[in-house]
């Protein structure tokens, strides 16, 4: 079962606050959400092995451009809720005196 310690490590992680009823009701959740996911992981896939599937590899292709750099700039700026010369502009998601 999950704690209220565990409940409280992961508010801390999301950056929010979580009040004793929430913890309450939010450790039942979770419990529920990881026993969902352990009986997903549990389900037989009809006597398959790893050995028995297709190998893994990796797909790899050259490195080279499928067009002329640039053809599609001004189109694509077209559709952006505002640009900065060839750039989109978004809007600032950092403090500016943001060390790390």
């Amino acid at each position: 079962m999950i704690s209220s310690e565990d409940i409280e490590k992961l508010a801390a992680l999301s950056r929010i606050e979580v009040s004793d009823e929430e913890k309450g009701k939010l450790g039942s959740d979770i419990e529920s959400i990881l026993g969902y996911v352990s009986e997903i992981q549990d389900v037989v896939t009809g006597g398959i092995t790893q050995a028995e599937k297709s190998p893994v590899h990796n797909v790899m292709r050259e490195d080279e451009s499928p067009h002329e750099s640039g053809i599609y700039t001004e189109i694509l700026l077209a559709e952006a809720p505002a640009r900065e010369g060839n750039f989109v502009r978004v809007k600032k998601i950092l403090p500016s005196n943001y060390d790390d």
